[in-house]
């Protein structure tokens, strides 16, 4: 028999063999006898994908999926992408006075291993496309890991200014500033020969030497290929210079237009996949530098297959979250998805430029509780057992309720070869004062679910 899971409307279908699923419905789960279908099936945003091995979104993960923060009228993420937003119309505006870019912000965050990977010449080995990193519908379909993924069939559609804005998703660890959806704004802008030499129609975008096409448009090259800061081997040195001093001004801007004019930064050298070279930009933030943003010149591997040839770009992302607790100093990345009222009320988009600092409407106190447990016998804890796992298990059954996790000992006995792991789990809700009888409660449910799940031995 089937049993189909309903999570806020959407649908998780499963076998009654695996009661660790069932087990970690979160509260609002209703569950439905349904006929047995050929193949256990997942309905996401009202279509519906055939799960396999690689099957790891929960319910609870799920439930998050139409939630856009980033769209809701005075919340902080809106308010800084409505910043972000205003910035680039009017940096870059047409003959007419019209803004060049346009935006896209309500995306469809179920995309293709292709789109979240291999569009964007990310290696096969490369760590980001584990499932222990990222949340798998199947195989071949994931809830983006970042808003990148639309790239290639943005400008395929013939757009060569624009931002996208959205959550994505990841697997990580739980603490104040980690959450499994968070928001980002991706840019790309493209720019043909005679928009960049304007006042210098003799230069060109392309080396000479270069054959105007690429082997293998679609080759990804190992990552100790794209490390060059220099350019990409098709480029002149001439148009990365410009294209880069190009985005660098104006990222510039756009970060002092968010935390003033006086902000001090840097630019520091770094890789990604799929530009070359690429910068992360810094500024100094109460005594330490803190990463504001990603950036590069695009890989051109990327705009061939998008069907451009005779352009050069750049792309920068940034991640909303990160921008909102710095300017207004909110100190937990769970307040972002509170509907307290004494939160978002704090907020208000009628002027974006007063921004409030955040108020604490709590100081509830903290519960801990610690978790140990045995691996079973053929599991390593430091080859095959992924924490992140345990982290879904336990926002699945206890969701916001957990604020921090810490793996603080793992051992494997010298004997019988076992191995052990132990995890402090801090329980605080963000409204009320959590009694030690309740957290008592959800935490024997964890290790119930643990148990279930992973086959372990409470200890």
């Amino acid at each position: 028999m089937l049993l189909t899971l309903r999570v806020q409307g959407t649908r998780y279908s499963l076998r009654t063999g695996n009661c660790s699923r069932s087990r970690w419905l979160a509260s609002n789960a209703v569950v439905e006898k349904s006929p047995s279908p050929a193949q256990p099936q997942l309905e996401v945003n009202g279509s519906t994908y055939a799960t396999d091995s690689w099957t790891n979104v929960t319910p609870k993960i799920l439930s998050y999926l139409g939630a856009n923060k980033h769209l809701q009228k005075d919340h902080p993420l809106s308010i800084i992408r409505q910043r972000i937003v205003n910035y680039f119309y009017g940096a870059y505006r047409n003959q007419r006075g019209n803004p060049l870019f346009s935006v896209y912000d309500k995306l469809n965050p179920v995309v293709t291993v292709q789109q979240n990977f291999d569009n964007l010449l990310i290696p096969s080995d490369h760590v980001s496309r584990q499932k222990s990193d990222c949340y798998y519908i199947n195989k071949h379909q994931l809830l983006r890991a970042h808003t990148t993924a639309h790239q290639v069939e943005l400008i395929s559609g013939g757009l060569d200014n624009f931002l996208v804005v959205g959550e994505v998703y990841r697997r990580d660890e739980i603490d104040s500033t980690h959450y499994p959806v968070f928001h980002q704004a991706d840019a790309v802008r493209l720019v043909t020969k005679d928009k960049l030499f304007e006042r210098n129609p003799g230069l060109e975008l392309f080396e000479e030497t270069w054959t105007g096409s690429l082997a293998d448009p679609k080759l990804i090259l190992p990552s100790s290929k794209c490390m060059d800061q220099t350019k990409q081997p098709c480029h002149t040195l001439e148009a990365v210079k410009l294209m880069e001093h190009e985005m660098k001004h104006v990222l510039v801007g756009l970060t002092k237009e968010l935390f003033g004019p006086r902000i001090k930064y840097r630019w520091v050298e770094t890789y990604f996949p799929f530009t070359q070279p690429s910068w992360e930009l810094e500024i100094y933030f109460k005594n330490n530098w803190l990463e504001v943003l990603g950036c590069g010149i695009m890989r051109h591997e990327i705009l061939q297959q998008s069907g451009v040839h005779q352009s050069i770009g750049y792309a920068f992302g940034v991640g909303l979250e990160r921008l909102a607790m710095v300017l207004f100093d909110i100190p937990d990345i769970r307040l972002f998805w509170s509907n307290d009222s004494g939160f978002l009320s704090q907020f208000s988009e009628k002027d974006l430029h007063n921004l409030p600092k955040y108020k604490p409407i709590s100081h509830y106190p903290q519960c801990t509780n610690d978790l140990s447990f045995w691996l079973p016998s053929d599991v390593d804890v430091d080859a095959g057992f992924s924490p992140n796992d345990f982290y879904d298990l336990v926002r699945t059954v206890a969701g916001d309720i957990v604020e921090q996790i810490s793996l603080v000992d793992k051992f494997k006995h010298p004997k019988t070869g076992k191995s052990s792991v132990c995890f402090r789990i801090v329980y605080r809700h963000m409204e009320r004062t959590l009694t030690q009888a309740e957290v008592n409660d959800i935490h024997k449910q964890i290790a119930n679910a643990s148990v279930d799940s992973f086959n372990v031995q409470i200890r």
